[in-house]
């Protein structure tokens, strides 16, 4: 029983120990959902959507009903005298009425608002655009300080290795004591080396913790990545990607829904300049009580006349009404053409918004391509430059070994290869980022 109890209680420890590893794409599905920006656009779509749903609600009738009593103390005027008048009074009413024409106020105000709906989905989708790219870019980076600790590591190895030999050495007499000296500053160099690649790992994790805005960092990480050694040239060219980039990227639809939003607003004021059809038809009913007596009158045939009931009074009093009104605008201050002109200067500040956001888009598609070509170039000179350093460390190891040359070179030379091995990964990652934000542009979605 106790073997069973322990055996459950190491595998539960296996599972809290158990380090989940985010994948890219599941760092940039968390982010678009539960980052604040994007929730808060969210709402403002919904606001839009309310907007829409109120314009389309704009072609059915309104309708209305009233209630109203009244009671009435006092003398009132008869004749040259007065009389006393205590009285109750009931009426109810229902009425509908609806627009029959306004130049077609109603299509335009649907219409516009749909462009301005088109428009906050746009605007929620350039959001999760600009949080993935500063996704990837930082997921990249914890890659690369992942990589540099791999490189230092290995420095790490080499230097202990170093050490080692030189202890032997000179505890035979070989080497100097100075040369133990300096292989066990070396390796305390390089495991310094590897320490801050390891907190620059830390930081890199913690930065992308706060982009995903999560509220515990300590144990988060990322998968590991095989990137490719060899990398190859990017060959699509810039007009490839802007044309693709001005058909696909957000923030240009959403100006252009905004655009149409304008035009589409000039045509609802202008409808002011339209006369105003509107039909409308009631019924109702009333109720009168003399407080004072319950005698209305005499008929014809000397009879006294009674009150009727208060059903009674409805059903005599019912009656029905319908209407048609005009409403033709002649002058109102001038107000509706300076609002007209008014929505035209939208127009042209959409269409001027939309010019940034295309100029935008295009330096920012000349910029990847820019930093595509000269990363590239970059990583090819880097890899010349480890290839040479890791010549370099060969020979200055043969040569120490061989007695000719000195630990101080042996140093220097690995100090050059693995300064060779991160300027590589570097320029590797470098490369990587700029080609998937150069791939983003031309509609390819983010991966690794």
């Amino acid at each position: 029983m106790k073997k069973v109890l322990t055996i459950i209680l190491g595998l539960s420890c296996l599972g809290i120990s158990a380090q989940k590893k985010w994948s890219l794409r599941e760092c940039v599905d968390y982010a678009v959902k539960h980052n604040l920006q994007v929730i808060q656009n969210e709402y403002s779509k919904q606001v839009q959507d309310s907007n829409l749903k109120m314009a389309k609600k704009n072609y059915l009738p309104s309708v209305s009903a009233s209630v109203g009593n009244t009671v009435s103390f006092g003398q009132t005027s008869f004749g040259t005298g007065s009389l006393r008048n205590d009285r109750f009074s009931n009426s109810a009413n229902l009425g509908a009425d609806v627009l029959v024409y306004n130049n077609g106020r109603l299509d335009k105000t649907v219409r516009k608002t749909e462009f301005d709906v088109e428009a906050s989905q746009y605007d929620i989708e350039t959001i999760k655009n600009d949080i993935s790219l500063q996704i990837a870019q930082q997921y990249l980076t914890t890659l690369l300080n992942k990589e540099i600790v791999k490189i230092s590591e290995a420095a790490v190895e080499n230097a202990q290795k170093q050490y080692d030999r030189a202890k032997i050495t000179t505890q035979v007499g070989t080497t100097a004591q100075t040369v133990l000296a300096e292989a066990e500053a070396a390796l305390a160099r390089e495991k310094q080396n590897r320490k801050t690649a390891e907190i620059n790992v830390g930081r890199s994790l913690f930065a992308l913790v706060q982009l995903l805005q999560l509220e515990e960092y300590k144990d988060f990480d990322v998968e590991d990545v095989n990137v490719p050694d060899q990398l190859a040239p990017q060959l699509k060219s810039v007009e490839e990607v802007l044309t693709t980039a001005y058909d696909t990227q957000p923030q240009i639809k959403a100006a252009e829904s905004r655009i149409k939003s304008a035009e589409a607003q000039t045509e609802v004021t202008k409808t002011s300049f339209w006369p105003t059809l509107t039909a409308s038809v009631g019924i109702g009913s009333f109720y009168n009580n003399l407080l004072t007596t319950n005698t209305t009158g005499i008929d014809a045939f000397g009879n006294i006349v009674k009150e009727r009931n208060l059903f009674g009074q409805y059903k005599d009093n019912f009656g029905q009404q319908a209407a048609l009104s005009l409403n033709i605008p002649i002058f109102n201050k001038g107000i509706t053409k300076l609002q007209v002109e008014q929505s035209k200067i939208n127009e042209s500040i959409a269409k001027t918004t939309l010019e940034q956001q295309r100029q935008t888009v295009r330096q920012n598609v000349q910029k990847a391509q820019f930093d595509v070509d000269a990363n590239y170039e970059i990583y090819l000179s880097s890899v010349e430059t480890e290839k040479s350093t890791k010549l370099a460390l060969d020979f200055a190891d043969k040569s120490y070994a061989a007695g000719r040359s000195t630990i101080y070179d042996v140093n220097v030379a690995r100090n050059n290869y693995a300064n060779a091995q991160g300027s590589v990964a570097q320029a590797r990652f470098n490369y990587i980022f700029s080609l998937k934000l150069l791939n983003f542009y031309a509609g390819i979605p983010l991966s690794l």
